[in-house]
């Protein structure tokens, strides 16, 4: 059995050992130290924490070779791995062994009680449900929700749609579904980014060429027209197609029929076009770069894609799908959100969009350790230092956040220790401006000379006079 609140610490170091035990009960956890693997082995025989922290290079044995012996009696802990002799393969077996995370020495003790507390937090997520699967085009804002009504009335019909939005907003999702959805659906889709292909390639792209047609034609090409015929041909980044093309991409869709490249056959265009571009066309059309009334044979019918900044509420739920996708893609654990992770998603200005999303929920997917993804396991240089604390100015949400990581741990007497945390923070910053001065640093902090002297008394009390500070780095072996 497992008390709620146990912790192991497996370290030959005495020192470590000591500063770990009392950094842990201060955060509420009841802590055991080992030195060797013997004895912990020995004691899993009849007990288990819901953590184990061990170094790994011990006297006896291999640290994660505690990883085989939790394996052997079945018992699902997650296991940090300690050292001070971090290197490429040693982290790469850590990893491959199994452990929850990974920790060169010197460490700094706030980002080990994170670790601890993500190691051990229950699977409950805050009651945010998981999104139950459905189509890859996700949304509950207002305005996906007007892209669903508009696919809807489409779904009986093949007529040219123009899709609009920023780079990365999900345009050709939308495409395919709306093919998905509509009478060609049996047809083929056949995509063409037209700002990817050299102008004097674009028209042989599309429509194909002849034997001979050009330097380097040794034999017939089918087109992309060809290629979807019965389907949907899409368009993509439409407004960077050069102007003589854009002339010729008219005709086809007013006539319906074109020539391959140096040939003499009319051939019958049978695709429906759907169009997408992230420019403003009307713009183009004023600066004389995008055909007037090819626009007006594209733009029959508009869908208008937000940006992802534009629909926030749409973000956990795309994060959530992505996180299942790609799990089952990579064949690897599937990760939750927690609820804090989530606002910290939502206050992100999305740049990239949906595809920005997915690929950080592919990053996310690999990287972050255990089954749930905390702040802290967002990447620093999109969500700032520590992805916890949204800037020094929100230090009242950072305190939020860990306030209802203590209570989803189980741990009681918040007020008490979140008061004494306070003071010994702000006591060492006002310390370390004045450079030890005592009455500066009352002053600084709006006390009396004597009420800071006692509050130093006691913070050394606790320190067991002399015994390091429970926030400086700790080091060792």
């Amino acid at each position: 059995m497992t008390s709620r609140h146990d912790i192991w610490v497996v370290d030959d170091d005495e020192a470590i050992r000591f500063v770990l035990q009392r950094a842990l009960r201060r955060r509420g956890f009841e802590v055991a130290c080992f030195e060797t693997v013997g004895e912990v082995r020995e004691a899993l025989e009849h007990n288990h924490p819901r953590a184990l922290l061990t170094d790994i290079r011990l006297p006896d044995a291999d640290g994660l070779s505690v990883v085989d012996t939790l394996e052997r009696l079945s018992i699902d802990i997650p296991v940090i791995a300690m050292t001070a002799f971090a290197d490429l393969d040693q982290a790469v077996s850590a990893f491959q062994k199994g452990v929850f995370d990974y920790l060169p020495k010197p460490f700094d003790l706030d980002q080990v009680m994170s670790m601890v507390e993500r190691a051990i937090t229950p699977e409950d997520t805050g009651n945010v449900p998981e999104d139950p699967g459905g189509d890859r085009l996700l949304g509950e804002s207002p305005a996906m929700q007007e892209v669903f009504r508009t696919i809807g009335r489409l779904s009986r019909s093949d007529i040219s749609v123009l899709i609009t939005g920023e780079t990365g907003s999900g345009k050709e999702v939308v495409a395919r579904v709306l093919h998905e959805h509509s009478p060609r659906a049996s047809g083929p889709f056949v995509a063409i980014n037209t700002a990817a292909i050299p102008s004097e390639l674009l028209e042989s792209e599309l429509f194909g060429h002849e034997k001979g047609a050009f330097t380097g034609a040794h034999s017939r090409r089918v087109g992309r027209f060809e290629e979807a015929a019965g389907g949907a041909l899409f368009l993509d980044e439409i407004g960077d197609m050069p102007l003589a093309l854009q002339t010729r991409l008219l005709r086809v869709l007013a006539e319906g029929d074109y020539y391959r490249v140096g040939g003499r056959d009319l051939l019958r265009a049978d695709a429906r076009v759907i169009a997408a571009t992230h420019q403003n066309l009307q713009e183009k059309i004023e600066a004389g770069t995008f055909r007037e009334d090819l626009y007006h044979r594209l733009n029959v019918i508009h869908i208008g894609l937000p940006p992802l900044r534009e629909r926030t509420e749409d973000i956990a739920i795309l994060a959530r799908r992505f996180l299942v996708d790609v799990a089952g893609e990579l064949g690897l654990e599937k990760k939750r959100l927690r609820p804090e992770t989530v606002q910290a998603l939502e206050t992100y200005n999305w740049p990239g969009n949906v595809r920005q999303l997915l690929n950080l929920c592919r990053q996310l997917c690999v990287m972050a350790p255990g089954d749930q993804i905390f702040p802290e396991d967002l990447p620093v240089e999109l969500f700032g230092h520590g992805a916890a604390r949204q800037g020094d100015s929100d230090w009242p949400e950072a305190l939020g956040q860990w306030g209802r990581r203590e209570l989803a741990a189980g741990r009681n007497d918040l007020l008490g220790r979140a008061q004494e945390e306070l003071e010994r923070v702000l006591i060492e910053c006002a310390l370390d401006q004045t450079g030890g001065q005592r009455l500066k640093a009352a002053e600084l902090l709006g006390l009396g000379r004597n009420t800071l002297t006692r509050k130093l008394q006691k913070l050394d009390v606790e320190r067991e006079n002399g015994d390091p500070p429970l926030d400086q780095v700790a080091g060792g072996t």
